[in-house]
């Protein structure tokens, strides 16, 4: 069950589509999902804070030497 909530904390904080997590709202005119890397290009870690508290977000930056970032496409 908590790493259910964890989840859902997860997905509400990241306001785009990204792997198997799709939101409507981060789509391109052609349905595929819609990146936003200025905002989301990050690792992140949720730190738990005890029963009945709301998890602590950590972040990473990720940077890319050599993979040049683009949006997917699964037609």
């Amino acid at each position: 069950m908590e790493l259910g909530k964890l989840l859902v904390y997860d997905a509400l904080n990241r306001k785009e589509s990204c792997g198997a997590h799709f939101r409507e709202e981060s789509q391109t005119d052609t349905g595929e999902a819609k990146r936003n890397d200025e905002q989301y290009s990050y690792v992140a870690a949720w730190e738990f804070n005890g029963d009945g508290n709301e998890p602590q977000l950590h972040k990473e930056e990720l940077k890319f030497e050599f993979v040049k970032l683009q949006e997917r496409s699964y037609k």
